[in-house]
């Protein structure tokens, strides 16, 4: 078992595990057991699996076969025309191709992540798209590279977790977002009996498990960024210890 340590082998560890599934796709395989969130017994599509066959239709499927998240949180963030997106941790950029269409011509989607695999994956699924109102950003969801207030709306799928310091992840969303902005995500909520050993091992950690925090440390931490209109609603069951949610919340328009 790997123990957790620093705030960059952390990240590191989760970087390898996320360009390991890009590389596997780019070659026509599978992203492999356990690298995304799910049942143990779920398929190894499941993040995609999570999204309506409407929406599949408009996506390439190497896009879709690495969406290693747990929701789908364009079918919950209320996207409007013109409106400006960022997704946290775009990966094959599933949910940035979705949003940009959402927002039409007049808005734009952009996403971020940090894995170089991913990113060139990104830009070529939406060169095969067609969409072109997108934009790949190379960064962390800790030190998102945007001005203050750029944004109306941010997402992110199975993320957040991932990150070693959640509150400056969400002190940055409400960074870059307008006054009375939203934050729409999908991401994982651990159990409050969630146990120690599960919480230690890297593999659950970069599966989406062991970094989650719980509905009531999620809440403050989203409160303590300044975030307001905070609801949290569990959807369904990834893990013994842990649930997918969908998670909403505001800046405030003052």
């Amino acid at each position: 078992m790997a123990e957790l340590t620093h705030e960059t082998d952390i990240r590191e560890t989760v970087r390898e595990r996320y360009a390991a599934a890009a590389s596997r796709k780019s070659e026509g395989g599978c992203c492999g057991e356990g690298s995304g969130c799910g049942p143990a017994d779920a398929a190894e599509d499941f993040g995609g699996s999570l999204y309506e066959p409407s929406d599949r239709e408009t996506v390439p499927d190497s896009a879709l076969g690495v969406s290693l998240g747990c929701g789908n949180p364009t079918a919950v963030a209320d996207l409007h025309e013109g409106e400006t997106v960022l997704d946290l941790g775009s990966g094959g950029g599933t949910d940035v191709l979705l949003s940009a269409r959402r927002v039409g011509p007049a808005g734009k989607a952009y996403g971020l992540d940090m894995t170089d695999e991913m990113l060139e994956l990104a830009r070529r699924n939406a060169a095969d798209a067609g969409v072109g109102n997108v934009e790949f950003l190379k960064g962390f969801i800790e030190e998102v590279p945007l001005p203050a207030g750029a944004v109306d709306v941010v997402i992110s799928n199975c993320v957040i977790n991932l990150a070693a310091d959640k509150h400056k992840v969400l002190r940055e969303a409400a960074r870059v977002l307008r006054p009375g902005g939203r934050f729409a995500v999908s991401d994982v909520i651990a159990d409050e009996d969630m146990d120690e050993a599960t919480r230690a091992d890297m593999a659950a950690w970069t599966g989406c498990i062991a970094g989650a925090l719980t509905r009531r440390e999620f809440e403050h931490t989203l409160s303590d960024a300044g975030f307001e209109e905070i609801e949290i609603h569990e959807t369904h069951r990834v893990h013994e210890h842990a649930g997918s949610a969908i998670i909403r919340a505001r800046k405030p328009r003052d």
